[in-house]
């Protein structure tokens, strides 16, 4: 049995975050073909929710890079990794010494989410807070609301690559976190006068075996996989290649996707992904 496994962001939807027309045909085919498929995300159920409505996504989804799986026939998180208390602390101290504001991203009874932010300091940031709270309907509360005993995903922040890389450093020894990282708002969309220095970029921390690769590894198991083929753009991807029978990156991946992937195809803003699937199934 064949998996197909989508990235989201910057790989199976457009620059609109939205599944275009020629994809939702090409999903559609697939399911006509008995080929099944699902993804390996970052975004939350919530988040993930809209995009996904109405193309038949069935199987468990990987959420939060792999740190959760939810099984859309449950309607439950069947597997998580969650950050200890201890664990929480030492990430926040990190950010607060480097001035970045954390979000908190938690599991709550009744497999809703929650997220808890420190002071919002830029207008990246009280933008970043609007996303989450209007358009993937995340309940906000400051940090200082958030109770001791807490089930958290991860830690999120925006910040200088400096600053970023300073934190990834400070967490770089602990056996059970790992950093993501990227850049959120490039220089060129800041201004004429920024520089490389002035981009704005993301850290995303949480359970080193919440990965997309373990998320891929558990499906094999629980849904009797023989082979995986993987569409991913960015780091977090990575995991997901290595454990993956196929993998492939649209155009406008990171360099380092582009560099581990099996073959690099079109872009993601332009159908890559299906087009791709349509040559490799005869769609």
């Amino acid at each position: 049995m064949t998996l197909v496994v989508f990235d989201l962001d910057g790989t199976l939807l457009n620059k609109d975050s939205k599944i275009s027309t020629y994809t939702a045909e090409t999903l559609a085919r697939m399911r006509a073909r008995d080929i099944p498929y699902t993804v390996a995300t970052g975004r939350t159920l919530q988040a993930a929710t809209g995009p996904l409505k109405d193309h038949h996504f069935t199987l468990p989804l990987i959420l939060k890079n792999g740190a959760i799986i939810w099984s859309p026939e449950e309607a439950r998180y069947s597997h998580h990794h969650l950050l200890t208390r201890e664990e929480v602390w030492h990430v926040l101290a990190a950010f607060t010494l480097n001035d970045l504001t954390p979000f908190v991203f938690s599991l709550q009874r009744g497999q809703r989410h929650a997220l808890y932010h420190g002071p919002l300091k830029s207008q990246s940031e009280h933008k970043l807070a609007d996303l989450f709270e209007a358009e993937r309907e995340l309940p906000l509360a400051p940090l200082t609301a958030m109770p001791d005993e807490i089930s958290v995903i991860n830690v999120f922040s925006l910040g200088s690559a400096e600053a970023v890389e300073r934190v990834s450093a400070s967490i770089a020894e602990e056996p059970h976190l790992v950093a993501y990282s990227g850049i959120a708002i490039h220089e060129r969309e800041m201004g004429q006068h920024a520089t490389s220095k002035a981009a704005l970029h993301w850290i995303d921390i949480h359970h080193s075996l919440g990965s997309k690769g373990n998320g891929i590894n558990h499906l094999r198991a629980e849904l009797k996989i023989d082979h995986v083929i993987a569409f991913g753009d960015g780091d977090n991807d990575l995991s997901m290649f290595e454990c993956a029978s196929e993998c492939y990156a649209p155009a406008n991946a990171d360099p380092v996707i582009l560099d581990a992937a099996d073959e690099v195809i079109g872009h993601h803003d332009e159908d890559g992904v299906a087009r791709f699937l349509r040559q490799r199934f005869q769609l």
